[in-house]
């Protein structure tokens, strides 16, 4: 399996916006927590989520490939870990009509909207920092369908049907993980 930092010099080696890169850095580490919580591998489902968006500079106008491309790229290094290349694949699968099939891709599903939602909600906040965001505060906007209103909150939902996770659990997971990593988000 290869390492968080060949993870991460993979993916600074084909992501140039730091945006992007600041938000697969969230998925990963919320991935990390989520895999902590299930007893999952973290180190493999922090990679998973750290790379999951990986080729969308190159796919994103043929979004059926989205995610395919990283995989390729992983097997290249010479990634042979089924979990690993199926969990960054299953990151497109919707653009594919496919769904998540185990608790690892579908944290990914769930998480991908919802690290999205709690960078805006921080970005409202007086100090625009994440240190200024409580649960109660993205609960508030997830209910304000106007608010980031690109962040789908049918996929966030299904962590309760999909994980067992009640929605402000799954939030206050996800924040957690994000602000222990506040300085490399910038925010």
């Amino acid at each position: 399996m290869i390492t968080r930092q060949q993870a991460t010099n993979l993916l600074h080696s084909k992501m140039q916006n730091q945006n992007l890169r600041r938000h697969c850095y969230s998925v990963g580490v919320v991935m990390r927590a989520l895999a902590k919580s299930f007893g999952g591998d973290e180190e493999a489902w922090e990679i998973v989520g750290l790379l999951h968006d990986g080729d969308y500079e190159q796919t994103k106008d043929d979004m059926a490939n989205h995610s395919i491309l990283m995989a390729k790229w992983l097997e290249q290094l010479g990634e042979t870990d089924r979990d690993i290349l199926n969990g960054v694949k299953s990151h497109g699968a919707s653009h594919r009509g496919e769904e998540p099939k185990n608790k690892m891709e579908w944290s990914l599903f769930c998480c991908d909207e919802l690290t999205g939602l709690i960078v805006a909600t921080a970005l409202v906040q007086p100090n625009k920092k994440l240190s200024g965001v409580t649960v109660e505060k993205v609960l508030d906007k997830f209910r304000t369908r106007s608010f980031a209103a690109g962040a789908k909150r049918e996929n966030i939902i299904k962590c309760e049907e999909k994980l067992g996770i009640p929605l402000p659990e799954f939030v206050e997971i996800a924040l957690r993980a994000m602000q222990g990593i506040s300085g490399e988000l910038g925010i």
